[in-house]
């Protein structure tokens, strides 16, 4: 607009003083010529001037699709990458969901071996089903407050539902009951190097069942364990058969317990209304249909007449320790259905090679368990074979 009005004014001085001289030098003759030759100036320069506005037209249209264009590149190279940053997110949160998972589940089953162990050999509770049953007891009301809060979504349990997940939940008592015995008679740092064993038998399992293979760095780790086991067993100086026992049959029923989950949560998801079933449902749905499996298990050994005689039950510092222990154990079966889901069932049993370190040398430490030299060779060889395993299986 500038140089239009620029011209306008050029334009109109000229003819200004054009016409001045006209009036004082011309004769009529050349007025006529004069007009005619300023008229024709005048068209000339209207045309220039039309003629600069369709050029600032075309100029200011092919700005325009430049600019356009520039905004299109500049928007989609602003897009590109924050769409890269989103599946950047996304792969970062999927690969971090096991590590994440897993190490919850580490803690949660440190934390409780721990404190079952204090309950059940520190305080010399001999109602090791009893203390299973007041574990998920508290476990189905801290879900059900947060149900009716609001805090978590649970879905509504029906009888398709629970003849589905009952397999499971015979083996969720077995694995629960088997371990509390095996704790109570063996040593921390051996029941952590026994729980190899159950690493070997869900691969069996998973060979059989879902036809997975393992590479040959996983068998000879596998192998390692075994061996450890042996070793351990035959070099250890509080050894108990009756604990060695419980704890063999808590290998095969946890190894039975992961594989038997994966199989029954697809149809456990289509016995539901809703189609889903949320960790939160299946750690109520387990928690809760143990508990008649729990007392009737409580009246047939008898176990009810030494829970109300016991003089332990009296101090407050052991309900302490046993609801925290309860509050552990809703921990461990929320954060145990989670890594599975992130992982598989060999994944899952692998969390024992994540906490055998630690867990052993607290579970020495605090119980004061007497040691020889060969025997702790062979639990050092037995988290050496655990972490070669988790290697091995990464590899």
């Amino acid at each position: 607009m500038s140089s239009i009005k620029l011209d306008e004014v050029v334009c109109r001085d000229s003819e200004e003083s054009e016409l001045s001289s006209w009036n004082e030098k011309v004769t009529s003759d050349e007025k006529v010529n004069r007009v005619y030759e300023i008229l024709n100036g005048i068209h000339k320069q209207g045309q220039r001037s039309l003629g600069s506005i369709t050029t600032n037209v075309e100029n200011g249209t092919l700005t325009d699709r430049l600019f356009k264009g520039n905004k299109a590149a500049i928007g989609d190279s602003f897009n590109l990458p924050f769409d890269r940053s989103e599946k950047h997110a996304h792969v970062i949160g999927r690969r971090s969901g096991p590590l994440i998972s897993g190490t919850a589940y580490c803690i949660s089953s440190c934390s409780m071996i721990l404190l079952n162990k204090v309950v059940l050999s520190s305080y010399n509770f001999n109602a090791g089903i009893s203390l299973m049953f007041y574990q998920n007891l508290i476990s189905c009301v801290v879900v059900a407050i947060l149900g009716l809060c609001g805090a978590v979504s649970v879905e509504k349990l029906n009888w398709k539902l629970i003849r589905v997940w009952l397999p499971v939940n015979i083996i969720f008592v077995g694995m629960l009951v088997s371990g509390m015995y095996s704790l109570k008679y063996i040593n921390i740092a051996m029941v952590t190097i026994l729980k190899n064993m159950t690493n070997i038998l869900t691969a069996i399992g998973e060979y059989y069942v879902f036809r997975k293979h393992q590479n040959q760095k996983v068998w000879t780790a596998m192998f390692m364990m075994i061996i450890s086991a042996v070793t351990g067993g035959i070099t250890d100086l509080s050894f108990d058969a009756k604990g060695y026992t419980w704890q063999i049959l808590n290998c095969i029923l946890t190894a039975a317990y992961s594989l038997t989950l994966r199989l029954v949560m697809d149809k456990a998801k289509q016995a539901t209304k809703s189609g889903s079933l949320n960790n939160m449902s299946m750690v109520l749905l387990n928690n809760l249909l143990s508990l008649p499996f729990a007392i009737f298990l409580i009246f047939v050994l008898n176990e009810w007449e030494y829970v109300i005689t016991t003089n332990v039950i009296k101090l407050p510092v052991f309900w302490v320790v046993a609801t925290a222990s309860g509050l552990l154990g809703l921990a461990i079966s929320f954060t145990s259905m989670w890594f599975l889901h992130q992982t598989g069932p060999t994944t899952y049993s692998l969390v024992g090679s994540l906490n055998k370190v630690p867990i052993s040398i607290a579970g020495l430490m605090l119980f004061k368990v007497p040691l020889s030299v060969p025997n702790m060779f062979s639990i050092l060889f037995g988290l050496f074979a655990g972490i070669l395993f988790a290697r091995a299986k990464m590899s």
